[in-house]
């Protein structure tokens, strides 16, 4: 972010519920200016409590599917506070089920969300931080934007995509002061895996016990998670101050483990294939 005498404004979706109500929460406690979206504006105000009794709030009903709402809501943001510093990208929600059961419906409406959604506020805000030399884009992925489980395919496709996403959106931006962070949450105690976050399939098939019992396993999960939302919100907003931090922010010990255990069969799998990945290429001449 860059150094002002005016409060920091931050664009923050998917702000009602979990790590995206309390990064709210406590940026308002920290006197910075907050656009929240969510589906239900009035449900972030009821649920902020005496918090959104703020002129540093602006909450915002959107439909981040739809581009002109999301363009709109980034206008009102940049007339209410007059600027535009941190763009956090959060929205989101769970799909468990396996491959042959997720339907076609089911993949249009999470991929809209978890990346035609960013695009769209990317779209919107980028223009902004460009002309102003400064700010930072926080997308929200998850562990599962870089390692996988049976039942979470949908989910992960989605969180992998917004990962190239941001890779490429780091080295695109960098050269207008802008940084990039994608955010990779391990399991922390919200909502998540509810049924106002989670979504399961309407018809499962006999052939994926395992999936069904993964399922039930998530969900006795809910309540027992090892991250703490408030201590996530906050490592969240102490990153974004970091000016030449690392590009991805692991939240959780089990995020963290998750992803060495990936690197680590990537780095077995690219060794298994070193001998032999070469015999593709046209001979030496």
């Amino acid at each position: 972010m860059s150094a002002t005498t005016t409060p920091p404004t931050w664009f923050v979706t998917g702000a009602s519920r979990g790590i995206g109500l309390e990064l709210v929460r406590q940026l308002l406690a920290r006197g910075s200016n907050v656009a929240a979206t969510t589906r239900s504006a009035e449900r972030l105000v009821n649920a902020l409590g005496s918090t959104a009794d703020t002129g540093r709030l602006l909450a915002l009903t959107v439909d981040l599917t739809d581009e002109a709402e999301v363009r709109s809501a980034v206008d009102r943001t940049t007339e209410r506070f007059g600027r535009l510093d941190v763009v956090v990208n959060n929205a989101g929600y769970g799909y468990l089920a396996a491959v042959e059961e997720t339907s076609a419906t089911a993949v249009r409406d999470m991929l809209d969300v978890q990346v035609g959604g960013v695009w769209n506020v990317l779209r919107a805000a980028l223009p902004v931080l460009r002309e102003q030399r400064a700010g930072r884009v926080i997308n929200v992925s998850s562990i599962l934007g870089l390692t996988t489980m049976p039942g979470w395919a949908l989910y992960c496709a989605g969180k992998f995509a917004l990962e190239g996403l941001s890779e490429a959106l780091a080295a695109e931006v960098a050269e207008f002061g802008i940084k990039v962070t994608v955010v990779e949450p391990g399991y922390f105690r919200t909502s998540f895996l509810t049924s106002d976050s989670l979504v399961l399939p309407g018809e499962t098939t006999e052939h994926y016990p395992a999936v069904r019992a993964m399922v039930e396993d998530h969900l006795k999960l809910q309540g027992h998670q090892l991250g703490d939302p408030v201590k996530g919100a906050a490592a969240i907003i102490e990153h974004a101050g970091i000016e030449d931090g690392p590009l991805r922010q692991l939240l959780g010990s089990d995020a963290h483990a998750f992803a060495t255990a990936k690197v680590d069969a990537l780095r077995a799998n690219l060794d298994a294939t070193a001998a032999s990945a070469p015999a593709t290429d046209f001979p030496k001449g």
